[in-house]
């Protein structure tokens, strides 16, 4: 059997399986605006630097392709043996492409310095990455969790389980634990890492900030408050075998809702916070430490 009638059979065999992929990311071609004015204005540079790009492409590739057809040997076209210095020409090609990166350079630094002003944030999170979980404190609130991923897509990821992906919602996107946050309401995330490197990655918030462990990188968002809903991301650094089970799952809820669940927050760590005092002191002192 020849190749060239081996590839129609190959690619036909593949569609079942391109089909099956237990893989739930959108198919999308381009960057999404966002919930908030920062991923909006990271998606307008964006927008503004691709159509710089294409209108290049268009200039550049048509002068080529202008020049090939029109200046070929079988119409008689001689090269050029004396090339001669233009001063004219090298200011225009040079003053052109300076013109077009500051174009481009002045919006892109308006926007880098607004990704990094945190400046009049309401609420600050401290976000630690750890293998492979994400930890959340509200800073001032004593409010503290763990965020995991949620234990029916732990369950359909273990070998020989027999739980198919495609009957678990938001298979491998999902958690036990989201993060809350309020809508309408500046928000600094303080992000580090508790081992090794990990990325904190929502794309709907415009922010990709990598969790060193001994630093922490800054970030925050505003969400629309007309953009209430729940929102997805995944840890973007490759921080071992686990990488793939390290979901972000954002909660957006309105200001008054919020209020209510951080106080059931408190009082609920307040509780857990007593228990494991009484358990403390029932079990005794303990040893006395050793003195060497």
């Amino acid at each position: 059997m020849k190749i060239k009638s081996l590839l129609p059979a190959t690619f036909t065999g593949l569609l079942p399986l391109l089909a099956a992929s237990p893989a739930h990311a959108a198919w999308t071609l381009n960057l999404t605006p966002g919930v908030d004015q920062v991923s909006r204005d990271i998606y307008g540079l964006h927008m503004l630097v691709f159509w710089w790009c294409v209108g290049l492409a268009v200039v550049v590739f048509g002068a080529m392709i202008y020049s090939m057809v029109r200046f070929r040997h079988s119409r008689g076209a001689v090269p050029d043996t004396n090339l001669l210095h233009s001063t004219r020409v090298e200011v225009i090609w040079t003053t052109i492409p300076v013109l077009i990166l500051i174009s481009m350079a002045v919006p892109a630094a308006r926007v880098l310095v607004e990704t990094g002003d945190t400046d009049g944030s309401q609420l600050a999170i401290r976000v630690t990455g750890y293998q492979w979980r994400w930890t959340y404190e509200y800073v001032g609130t004593g409010v503290k969790f763990i965020s995991s991923l949620d234990p029916r897509s732990n369950a359909a990821a273990q070998l020989g389980s027999d739980i198919s992906p495609f009957s678990v919602p938001n298979y491998l996107l999902n958690v036990d634990h989201p993060l809350v946050v309020p809508a309408g309401v500046k928000v600094e995330v303080l992000v580090t890492g508790g081992d090794v490197i990990h990325s904190w990655w929502v794309p709907a918030f415009g922010i990709k900030k990598d969790a060193i462990p001994g630093f922490i990188n800054e970030a925050w968002f505003d969400v629309d408050p007309d953009k209430i809903g729940t929102y997805r991301g995944q840890c973007a650094e490759l921080c071992g075998r686990g990488h793939g089970f390290m979901p972000i799952v954002v909660k957006v809820v309105s200001k008054a809702d919020f209020a209510t669940w951080l106080k059931q927050q408190q009082a609920l760590s307040k509780t857990e916070t007593g228990i494991a005092a009484l358990k403390a002191t029932a079990a005794g002192p303990g040893p006395a430490p050793s003195i060497l």
